[in-house]
């Protein structure tokens, strides 16, 4: 199996705040996909945008290691992924560090005894819109109709981001659990959210 020993960004710390400048060793804008999954949609991206870098977070150890060995196959030097939970992740990014975060079909946690467990809460919005630049977005998927209508209930409680209720849906890479819902007929809800400028 081919590697490539940079793809996973190894911190110093899992505490203190992340020294994101140290993972690619480079400045240029920064995006961020919350639950990286396999990488699929992360190196996609990567790869059609040079000019940018994209960090990864996700998990579970095997799936790390399937985002890295993308990486390493498309030998790509602006993607890299961080194990770890993505609640936790979060909070140690530095305040406006990062241009775009995209959270593509989270854990929807169907059962209502279980909905106190997704990940998209005020909280969450609160430590995201910490970390997102002036005019920087967040990108978020689902295909739970209940799920999408609590995260705009969620958005009420972060007033630094709005919704980009008017804009068309962004033409961005299929992650693998997309392309399984649209074979099976089922309904994809989208929501992009801006952060104010500093003019605003």
């Amino acid at each position: 199996m081919r590697t490539f020993p940079d793809a996973e960004f190894k911190p110093a710390s899992l505490v203190a705040p992340l020294e994101l400048e140290k993972a690619f060793n480079r400045t240029a804008p920064l995006e961020f996909d919350l639950g990286c999954g396999d990488g699929s949609f992360l190196t996609a991206l990567a790869a059609a945008h040079p000019e940018r870098d994209f960090l990864g977070v996700e998990k579970m150890p095997g799936r790390v290691r399937t985002a890295c060995r993308r990486i390493g196959d498309r030998q790509l030097s602006n993607a890299r992924v961080l194990q770890l939970e993505i609640s936790h992740a979060v909070h140690l990014l530095p305040r406006r560090s990062i241009d775009a975060f995209y959270l593509l079909f989270p854990d929807p946690w169907p059962k209502r005894r279980h909905h106190s467990r997704r990940i998209v809460t005020a909280d969450f919005l609160r430590a995201i819109a910490r970390a997102l630049k002036p005019d920087g977005l967040v990108r978020i998927k689902t295909d739970q109709m209940d799920y999408f209508v609590a995260i705009q209930k969620s958005l009420r409680e972060a007033p630094q981001l709005s919704a980009n209720l008017e804009d068309e849906e962004p033409d961005l890479p299929k992650t693998t659990f997309e392309k399984r819902f649209l074979a099976s007929g089922a309904s994809i809800y989208w929501l992009e959210l801006r952060k104010a400028g500093p003019n605003r």
